[in-house]
């Protein structure tokens, strides 16, 4: 099995729709499939232009823990990003950007760390793209600023393979901390960190 890294943001459900939309804006302008029609628990309705399982039929998450989908995302260019591009990535676009995809999104409306946050992962689809989430300076900024910008209470990069999970983003903070480190030993303790969402 290859790679599988990922940004995971973690938030309070109310800002799950939040997210999405953000998400949404970092999709490229010019979409390739039809909009998909997305109905999330507590009823909030949203058009992406992405698909769930690679189709566009409406999804209601009303009854569903999870929602999943395949996305195609828009990162401004940096020297991995441009390695990538001349290795193995599509060209840049004019205006510096340059489309990454698949980034799978795994929404968990109650998340494996607290069952009162919700979780946004975004994860790459190959072992290439894994590398690039791990070597690109904008690929974590832009992680990072879904994470500030939907009102997500912190950003893990997880390289899903037993090694520390990085910090990116703590309770409105950016954050350069592992997981096993010694302000965060475990998981446990990075989540106690976190507000109590029933306030």
């Amino acid at each position: 099995m290859g790679l599988i890294y990922s940004y995971d943001i973690y938030l309070h459900p109310r800002n799950v729709a939040r997210a999405l939309v953000k998400l949404a804006e970092l999709s490229p302008p010019a979409r390739a499939v039809p909009p998909l029609e997305i109905t999330l628990p507590g009823g909030d309705w949203l058009v992406l232009p992405f698909t769930s399982h690679f189709a566009s039929e409406p999804v209601d998450s009303t009854t569903s823990g999870t929602l999943e989908l395949d996305t195609s995302l828009m990162f401004d260019l940096d020297d991995a990003l441009r390695e990538f591009a001349r290795t193995s990535g599509p060209e840049p676009e004019p205006d510096g950007r340059i489309q990454i995809g698949y980034v799978y999104a795994t929404i968990r409306f109650e998340s494996f760390l607290h069952p009162g946050y919700a979780s946004v992962e975004c994860w790459a689809a190959t072992s290439g793209m894994s590398r690039l989430f791990a070597r690109s300076t904008n690929i974590k900024e832009t992680f990072i600023g879904l994470a500030a910008n939907s009102g997500g209470v912190c950003c893990l990069f997880d390289t899903g393979d037993g090694a520390p999970a990085q910090v990116c983003w703590l309770n409105g903070e950016p954050s350069q901390e592992n997981v096993s480190g010694p302000r965060f030993p475990e998981l446990r303790a990075l989540v106690a960190t976190w507000p109590d969402p029933e306030k």
